[in-house]
């Protein structure tokens, strides 16, 4: 059996790098490396994409978003941390001020949906695999990508739900 007292402990440990990282983050720090293992791997969903370096994730996540967004209020809702492992779902709050998936500025305050989990390996950040709800984000912009074939209609009673029998 594993010591309880080390597993919290590392726990803990995971969760003050998570917290310091995200601190970093939200300063638009450019000095990640402290947070970030050298081999760190970002896997976001369909839309996101996967980063494989800190390069990849700074020149192909982080300064995008930063360009289309601004005034960024993260909302975390709760975060776990289970050993080596981390994780948060949350919301975050941001004004649209630069190309976001081809939609032109809009000035509009958006929130963003998201679920993270990490992997500290070597007191960094190994792994982060990410679920960010760029539907919503897009919905929000006036571009429906389910072109009003969402499963919402279901819940809202427009449409009825198809059956198996």
């Amino acid at each position: 059996m594993t010591n309880p007292d080390g597993h919290a402990a590392q726990s803990a440990a995971t969760l003050a790098i998570v917290h310091s990282m995200e601190a970093a983050l939200g300063r638009k720090s450019n000095s990640t490396y402290e947070h970030f293992h050298e081999d760190f791997v970002w896997r976001g969903n369909f839309g996101c994409g996967h980063k494989a370096g800190l390069e990849q994730f700074r020149d192909n996540w982080q300064f995008p978003f930063r360009a289309a967004f601004n005034d960024v209020v993260y909302i975390t809702e709760k975060f776990i941390a289970d050993g080596e492992w981390a994780a948060c779902f949350g919301s975050l709050e941001a004004t649209h001020h630069g190309v976001f998936m081809g939609i032109a500025p809009t000035n509009k305050r958006i929130r963003m949906p998201y679920m993270d989990f990490w992997k500290v390996e070597d007191g960094r950040i190994r792994f982060n695999p990410v679920f960010v709800d760029f539907a919503s984000v897009l919905m929000q912009l006036g571009r429906d990508v389910f072109a009003g074939e969402g499963w919402e209609s279901f819940d809202r009673g427009e449409r009825v739900a198809p059956r198996l029998w």
